[in-house]
């Protein structure tokens, strides 16, 4: 590793792999040694974490969206000393809703019983905002989760369902920390995201307008200048 590279550590979400971030890490290549995280091999929060700590480097940035948020949290918690800076997109230390557990089980049940049919185009529109769902950006959202796979997917929706209440967790965190979500994300909406602010001390908020709950595809340009500041400060 190139010693004036700031080590960097991108957490992808639910069906995401690295895809997700490859526009960020492009940007930001003459500033960060990036690596992204596996999270499809696990079933747990706590096992994502385990696994993702042992692949990365002594000390590193965090950039997390969604559920590698939730991953994010657990890291804090297992190895804070490790974590120099903290970025959560779209994401939210709060636990699963009863009404978003049940969809989710629904999903799985209905998976259960057929073929995985990844992201769909009637799915999209609650992912990315409405100008993003016919385009590149959705069609990478849809080839990313069939990269992925079913079984992936459940090995994740359990892990998303079973994961801690992280908000206790916002005050502990004394790093650099970034908050940033989409104006139009319907699934952790900005609200969550300033519930986290406000419980990060010294926690900067960026709302990205026209965006849904995927700023590294949806706004490429701007996320990676988001990160770029974050990285200087």
């Amino acid at each position: 590793m190139t010693p004036d590279l700031a080590p960097l550590l991108f957490l992808p979400g639910l069906l995401n792999d690295a895809v997700l971030w490859r526009a960020q890490i492009d940007a930001l290549a003459d500033r960060a040694a990036a690596s992204v995280a596996d999270l499809t091999l696990d079933d747990e929060i706590a096992a994502m974490a385990r696994r993702a700590l042992a692949a990365a480097p002594e000390r590193f940035g965090l950039v997390a969206l969604s559920m590698g948020g939730y991953v994010a949290f657990e890291i804090l918690r297992r190895a804070p000393e490790r974590v120099t800076r903290l970025a959560l997109f779209d994401t939210a230390a709060s636990p699963e809703s009863d009404e978003r557990a049940a969809t989710r089980r629904q999903g799985m049940d209905q998976l259960k019983v057929g073929r995985f049919a990844g992201v769909t185009t009637r799915l999209l529109p609650k992912l990315v905002h409405a100008s993003h769902v016919h385009g590149p950006v959705g069609e990478a959202v849809k080839a990313m989760a069939e990269r992925v796979g079913g079984a992936a997917f459940l090995r994740q929706q359990r892990a998303i369902l079973d994961r801690p209440d992280s908000r206790p967790t916002l005050a502990t965190i004394r790093v650099p920390t970034l908050v940033a979500v989409g104006a139009d994300d319907l699934l952790t909406p900005p609200a969550l995201a300033r519930e986290m602010h406000d419980g990060i001390a010294g926690s900067r908020l960026h709302v990205l307008p026209e965006c849904g709950h995927l700023p590294p595809l949806e706004r490429p340009e701007e996320t990676s200048a988001l990160l770029r500041d974050w990285l200087a400060a």
